[in-house]
């Protein structure tokens, strides 16, 4: 047998083959050497078609022994497991053939070069392959890395940083499964997020490394359970720094992919804020705004969206209004006037977000906001940007809440820019078109009543009644309707909404889950029944009132207020011959008398009024 160790000629890949099965049984290291050296090449030179000459042959089968008895020939051996694994169709193979124990087993040696080879063997046998990320889980590899990388960190040789990529490599693959996020779960529970983001604050300078991290980060940033340690480690700080560093739009773009989810955390938004990445992004708007290259607007959108989702958490945004002095502040108004759609719509989203609370709000309509949102809303009237109008309108929807601002923004004309958006056909904008004008005429009479006695509002209001298919719009087009009413108490608003055939949604609303949609719709229906009744009678007998009204009294479930204005509703319609008929033919007598002893005085005082009002009327 002394051909045995003979070395393999390159040439002759299946001789190779047959003297590395023989050489295997004979385990003799000087043998082994020149079948595996004779095999790295043939793989250098052609790694697929070497590659599926190593599964032909069968010898996968005798790696596991090749790895588990350690000689000078280990990592020649892992060596070559990593580089045929480079091949989707040879991953399942490598995992059937039983390679992934021994190869978490080798984990535990010293040798650089051992430890080098087996990280990237198990990094490939995880690529793309949930086979392969299973079995090395099962095995424990990953713990073992995570230990590895914990314990090597702050080892800045250049061997060093070349096995921390490799492993870094590895957990990166691990970590990517889209579909299962059980592997995800546990890296977290293994604390590899500080480990690798001590890692990367050491070795940010080296390229290869921090990629591995920054997709290894994007893998974990996006489940809820990563972003607690997130935000227990100096990732943000981390994260600024080499980004202030990137020139490359492709290095950028990574960054973004893992600040976008972590952003989402609202202690991650002040740490990113305080770290100085909202002036980073402010350079790259400012650097993009002016150029159609298709990379410099993906940078654009990209820098622009990041600002507005650092605005959304209440401590973030308020830190960056910073009582309307705050630099992003000021630049965001310069935007609302650009000619740039994306800028329009982050200027307009990051105002709406501003006013999320009364002071800001305040100030930002004292200082002439509003004129700015009614401007570009009218450059959006006649096919315009959807989303810029979904943004404008949400803004002025937010500014209108505080009281002091109603009056004002309807004296800067806002109820008649929004009313030239009515002929919109996306819900979307319907929705906030609604909601502006609901908090509009909030205790406004004059402008409820105005607005009441548009015709065309009403009839849109009663048709977006009926979109069932969008039950936001539906909602918000009930409120509005049962608001211009209550705010206006107008015979004339009244008649308009009856003749337009609003009163059979009102009727419907009052049977909404939502208590607070059931109780404006009741106090609406009040109304119409004291100041209209005759008008109405007819639209209020065909919607079913009575019955509505018996089933709210009758429901256990339902609250005091609806309990207590079914009851005021009850005696205000007495005064109609058919709806007074229909309630003496209900037994409303015996509901409402057992409501004297409910448990809200306001609810049994009314029952008690109600039921000698029924007495009376009988």
């Amino acid at each position: 047998m002394s051909d045995i160790s003979l070395p393999c000629r390159s040439d002759n890949l299946s001789d190779a083959l047959k003297k590395l099965k023989l050489t295997a049984a004979d385990s003799t290291v000087d043998s082994l050497e020149g079948c595996l050296d004779c095999l790295l090449q043939a793989l250098a030179q052609n790694n697929t078609e070497t590659s599926e000459k190593i599964l032909e042959s069968g010898i996968l089968r005798l790696f596991p022994n090749l790895l588990t008895s350690q000689s000078s020939c280990t990592a020649k051996v892992a060596n070559i497991v990593a580089d045929v694994a480079k091949n989707e169709f040879m991953r399942s193979p490598c995992v059937d053939a039983g390679l992934v124990p021994p190869l978490v087993q080798l984990l535990n040696f010293d040798d650089q070069e051992v430890l080098l080879q087996t990280g990237r063997a198990l990094g490939n046998i995880c690529y793309d392959s949930h086979e392969g990320r299973r079995a090395v889980e099962e095995a424990g590899g990953a713990q073992i890395i995570n230990d590895h990388i914990k314990s090597l960190c702050s080892i800045t040789t250049p061997a060093n940083q070349k096995l921390m990529t490799v492993f870094c490599g590895m957990l990166m693959n691990y970590s990517n499964d889209d579909d299962d996020d059980i592997l995800q779960t546990q890296l977290i529970s293994m604390g590899v997020i500080p480990t690798l983001v001590k890692l990367l604050g050491i070795h940010c300078v080296n390229a290869a490394l921090t990629e591995m991290c920054l997709v290894a980060f994007g893998n974990l940033a996006e489940l809820e359970s990563s972003k607690e340690q997130f935000a227990s480690t100096n990732v943000a700080e981390v994260l600024v720094q080499i980004f202030k560093k990137q020139t490359e739009h492709e290095k950028k773009e990574m960054i973004f992919e893992v600040l976008a989810p972590l952003a989402e955390n609202d202690i991650i938004k002040i740490q990113l804020v305080e770290a100085g990445l909202v002036e980073l992004l402010l350079q790259i708007v400012e650097a993009t705004e002016n150029s159609d290259k298709d990379e410099d607007v993906a940078q654009l959108k990209t820098a622009s969206d990041l600002l507005v989702l650092l605005l959304l958490g209440d401590e973030s945004m308020q830190k960056l209004f910073d009582g309307g002095k705050g630099s992003i502040f000021q630049v965001v108004l310069s935007w609302l006037p650009s000619n740039n759609h994306q800028l329009q719509l982050a200027g307009a989203l990051s105002i709406a977000n501003f006013a999320r609370n009364d002071g800001n709000c305040i100030h930002m309509v004292d200082n002439g906001i509003v004129t700015k949102l009614l401007d570009l809303l009218d450059r959006h009237v006649e096919d315009g940007n959807v989303t810029v109008q979904h943004a404008a309108l949400s803004a002025l929807r937010n500014l209108a809440i505080p009281v002091v601002n109603k009056a004002k923004m309807l004296s800067a004309g806002v109820a008649e820019e929004v009313l030239k958006f009515l002929k919109s056909e996306m819900p979307p904008v319907q929705f906030k078109l609604l909601g502006t004008l609901r908090m509009l005429i909030d205790a406004q009479a004059d402008a409820a009543e105005q607005l009441g006695k548009n015709v065309k509002l009403v009839e849109r209001l009663v048709e977006w009644c009926e979109a069932k298919d969008h039950a936001g719009v539906m909602g918000e087009s009930n409120r509005l309707l049962s608001a211009l009413i209550r705010h206006s108490k107008s015979k004339d608003v009244i008649r308009v909404i009856v003749q337009s055939g609003g009163v059979k949604h009102l009727v419907t609303m009052a049977t909404s889950e939502h208590v607070i949609m059931q109780n404006e719709a009741l106090v609406a229906l009040g109304l119409i029944a004291a100041l209209e009744l005759g008008t109405a009678e007819k639209d209020l007998e065909n919607a079913k009132l009575v019955q509505v009204l018996h089933r709210l009294l009758s429901d256990e479930r339902s609250a005091p207020e609806i309990k207590y204005n079914s009851m005021v509703l009850i005696c205000a319609v007495m005064g109609s011959e058919p709806l007074h008929k229909e309630v003496m033919t209900l037994a409303f007598m015996d509901v409402v008398a057992k409501l004297r002893s409910h448990e809200n005085k306001t609810v049994a005082q009314q029952a008690s009024l109600t039921e000698q009002r029924l007495a009376v009327e009988s």
